[in-house]
């Protein structure tokens, strides 16, 4: 049998402790991957049973698997928690269908247009912003930006769904949502809220009047490892559960979500559900990004050169575990100061530890995509900290080197490793000698700094 509402008591794992026909929507979540399904609707899950108005509605952007996936079992799935040999097994509810938008996202948006909608939550990548990643603005190059300002009725940017979306509530005088990145970037709520207001400059400038009134941004720090599903896992899931589930959730017992406090039309009570609300998220974002982050895209790359397949693989490689610990204690940490009642060495030990978990299957080639995005937020600007306080950054040069051998490295069959990444052709076309000098990725500082280049050659 499937897991689906009308199975969904045979299913041997901790259930839902409400009335799913009492829940409503009140969140639409854009990119509803597998992070978002093991952290934010995790968290709604454990809110419903009081406030039954915050259910989700997901949207996928780009492929309709978790539609196909989820909408026969009704939304519901199941989330394995794993430590060692330890397996944990509970039904979520909180999705209560998905949206397959990719190539027309008139339904979504007009979804997202009902005055029951009250926030936007998004887990669509860096690349999904349309920004360059060295500045943080909305890239007007951008394929999907120029699409979208053409076609704003039927966007396929999340930006520009994000803004049609706006554009028809001020229209029918609805009122605003909220729209919560919960993706890895530094302030990602100022990063949504420049790429969403300079798009609705070019769209419609009373439209942009209007988001600068009435939406707010709130910034987002999220953490939970995720590695991503395989037939191996959905086989255990069916025979613990009892139940076949097309797309369950592996991932381990850790979860942290700090969010601003800055919501335009109301919010569920997370902070009843184990989430920080707070005036500032940088502390966290930067704590996060650098050192689990930062430390996520050393293992990636020095890990795959080295022939490992996993993060644990990678970790039981001492070599590499004493580089990983060694480049959060002296070169990531000395440019933090935290978030306050944090220690920062308990962090790292922490993260070490949860780096070595044997149970989580998580492939670095999954870090290592989209390296162009990442980099820029997770170790060059540590470098740029540690260079202008003019402190060495070997290690964090290491890491840029070990990048671009991923990239240009060939075997007998051409390039060693597939490059996943949305400047891929324009990195391959490169001269490996010339990465570092390219400013969409090392702005205009790095790029032509002698001494960076000098130190990631050495």
């Amino acid at each position: 049998m499937r897991l689906s509402q009308s199975t969904l008591t045979d299913a041997k794992a901790r259930l839902p402790d409400y009335d799913r026909d009492q829940v409503e929507t009140g969140i639409i979540h854009l990119g509803i991957g597998a992070f978002h399904r093991a952290h934010q609707a995790v968290v709604i899950d454990d809110l419903l049973a009081q406030d039954p108005s915050w259910g989700i509605i997901g949207a996928s952007l780009r492929s309709p698997k978790t539609a196909d996936a989820l909408n026969p079992q009704n939304g519901l799935y199941t989330l394995v928690s794993m430590q060692g040999q330890k397996r944990e097994c509970r039904v979520i509810g909180s999705v209560c269908n998905v949206l397959a938008a990719q190539g027309d996202a008139r339904e979504l948006v007009a979804k997202m247009a009902l005055p029951e909608i009250r926030v936007i939550s998004l887990t669509v990548t860096e690349k999904g912003y349309c920004h360059a990643p060295a500045t943080g603005q909305l890239d007007l190059s951008h394929p999907d930006v120029i699409h979208d300002l053409e076609n704003p009725a039927n966007p396929v940017s999340a930006v520009g769904i994000i803004a049609s979306a706006l554009a028809r509530r001020k229209e029918n005088g609805v009122g605003p949502f909220t729209v919560m990145s919960c993706d890895n970037l530094p302030h990602n709520g100022v990063v949504t809220r420049q790429v969403v207001q300079s798009f609705a400059d070019r769209l419609d400038p009373s439209l942009a009047v209007w988001i600068r009134e009435h939406v707010t941004f709130p910034s987002t720090m999220v953490d939970r490892i995720v590695p991503s599903t395989t037939d191996a896992d959905r086989e255990l899931v069916e025979e613990v559960t009892g139940l076949q589930d097309a797309w369950p959730v592996m991932t381990e017992p850790f979860w942290q979500w700090v969010i601003e406090d800055n919501f335009c039309a109301g919010r569920p009570a997370y902070e009843t559900a184990g989430v920080l609300m707070t005036d500032d998220v940088t502390p966290f974002e930067l704590m996060k990004l650098r050192l689990l982050n930062g430390s996520h895209s050393a293992l990636a790359y020095m890990g795959l050169l080295a022939g490992h397949e996993t993060v644990s693989d990678a970790m039981a490689d001492e070599g590499i575990a004493k580089f990983i610990s060694d480049i959060m204690r002296l070169e990531i940490a000395p440019t933090l100061d935290g978030p306050v009642g944090v220690d920062l060495k308990t962090y790292q030990s922490d993260l070490l530890e949860r780096f070595k978990n044997p149970s989580l299957n998580h492939k670095l080639a999954q870090i290592a995509m989209d390296g162009s995005q990442k980099l820029p937020q997770r170790i060059l600007d540590t470098i740029r900290d540690r260079m202008a306080a003019g402190l060495p950054f070997e290690r964090l040069a290491k890491v840029i080197s070990a990048w671009r051998d991923f990239i240009y490295l060939k075997g007998e069959d051409g390039f060693l490793f597939e490059l996943n990444d949305p400047l891929a052709q324009e990195l391959r076309a490169a001269e490996k000698a010339d990465l570092t000098k390219n400013p969409k990725i090392f702005g205009t500082d790095l790029s032509r700094s002698q001494a960076f280049h000098e130190t990631v050659n050495r």
